[in-house]
């Protein structure tokens, strides 16, 4: 199925059920509800954002076609990722690149770095001959400050954190897809290594145009690398608009109790306000109607739970689910 526009990607109200089980006693439940968002064709880096069990990874291994949507569908360049993967499954994946928040789970342990970038030159067709292979791999490894004759030979466990991430990049410049799906990228690193892993994604988009959906529940990193963000909240999206807007005037009161949660970087200073949340029972954290904040929110009335609130334009392409707003 095909699709009129010029989007890199896009999700039209997508929606994934799982089987629940323990607090929702075998029922149903939307780990993603009628969610919609887009990228641009240009190159760009989009942020999804929100808590542990607001649906980001479902959203990116949907992406991926590691699960299949129960609703809606995802266009990837005007066409069903359903379609792509029946159709040219290896383009997709050559186009569609992921990168995981643990990178010694995706390598096999028996392999080393240099078979682990020989196969995927092989795999990919990227190279006529072994010189040209080896070309290839010495210019991805240099350009993410990776000395081939430190890691080649080497096994992934004998790298640290840092460098399995910089390989799994380099193994990325190798493809040159057009589409990074990152899930949690930089947790696993050391704060002094976050700033360094980033501007890499951001070369990639300035050097080689290639775009990112970046999924992180920290705003402060969404804040440094990305162009727009979209919030999510159990499965639903609250709140898209450009990075500085959301950052600077949030309008949502899920993404201001996400903004507020923000440490100061001052040690001597404090926190000047607080939002109070109400208290809750295990069993209502999934509601099945209204707004999903509507049981946290400070300012919540018996409409926010009851009704879901649109998704509505304020201006400037800043969007908000909120009948504060309505």
């Amino acid at each position: 199925m095909k699709m009129e526009g010029t989007s890199l990607l896009e999700l039209r109200n997508v929606t994934k059920i799982f089987k629940g089980g323990g607090v929702y006693g075998g029922k149903e439940f939307r780990a993603v509800d009628e969610v919609s968002f887009s990228m641009p064709s240009e190159p760009s880096i989009l942020a999804l954002v929100g808590e542990s069990g607001s649906g980001k990874t479902t959203i990116a291994n949907m992406i991926l076609g590691f699960l299949k949507p129960d609703g809606g569908d995802i266009f990837f360049k005007g066409e069903s990722v359903t379609s792509w993967l029946q159709r040219k499954p290896k383009e997709y994946r050559r186009k569609v690149q992921a990168v995981f928040q643990d990178p010694y789970e995706i390598y096999n342990p028996s392999y080393r770095v240099d078979r682990i970038l020989k196969l995927t030159v092989r795999k990919f067709n990227l190279a006529a001959s072994e010189a040209e292979t080896m070309r290839l791999i010495y210019e991805a490894l240099e350009a993410l400050e990776l000395r081939p004759q430190d890691v080649l030979g080497r096994y992934p466990h004998q790298l640290s954190g840092g460098e399995r991430q910089r390989l799994m990049l380099a193994r990325i410049l190798l493809i040159k897809p057009e589409l990074i799906v990152a899930d949690e990228p930089v947790s696993m690193l050391d704060v002094s290594l976050r700033a360094v892993f980033l501007n890499y994604l951001e070369e990639f988009k300035s050097k080689y145009g290639i775009s990112c959906l970046y999924i992180t529940h920290d705003f402060n990193t969404a804040y440094y690398i990305a162009d727009k963000a979209v919030v999510l909240n159990l499965g639903r999206v609250v709140e898209i608009g450009s990075m500085e807007e959301i950052v600077l005037r949030p309008l949502h009161p899920y993404t201001q109790m996400l903004i507020s949660s923000i440490p100061l970087p001052d040690p001597k200073m404090r926190w000047k306000e607080r939002l109070e949340l109400r208290k809750l029972q295990v069993k209502e954290i999934r509601p099945e109607k209204g707004c999903p904040f509507a049981l946290r929110c400070p300012h919540a009335t018996k409409k926010c739970e009851e009704v879901k609130p649109p998704l509505i334009d304020v201006g400037g392409g800043h969007m908000v689910a909120c009948h504060l707003y309505g």
